[in-house]
């Protein structure tokens, strides 16, 4: 399960980016999430680099795939 809402725009995560996102970036916490969960942030092309770098200092990132636009 995602915690992206399907019917609304994808666009990136990152702050005050607009843009469309063209990676999914799945992640938790292991502090305070079970092994199994992932949460997602959005990336365009701009922030997907940064965004993955941040999570993954933190040892947050798990997986990263491309956005599928309908």
């Amino acid at each position: 399960m995602s915690d992206v809402d399907t019917d609304a725009a994808l666009t990136c995560s990152a702050k005050g980016c607009s843009e469309a996102a063209t990676m999914s970036l799945l992640w938790n916490n292991p502090k305070i999430h079970l092994p199994d969960r992932r949460k997602t942030w959005l990336a365009c092309d701009r922030h997907a680099r940064s965004l993955s770098e941040f999570l993954a200092a933190r040892g947050f990132l798990r997986d990263s795939e491309p956005v599928a636009h309908d």
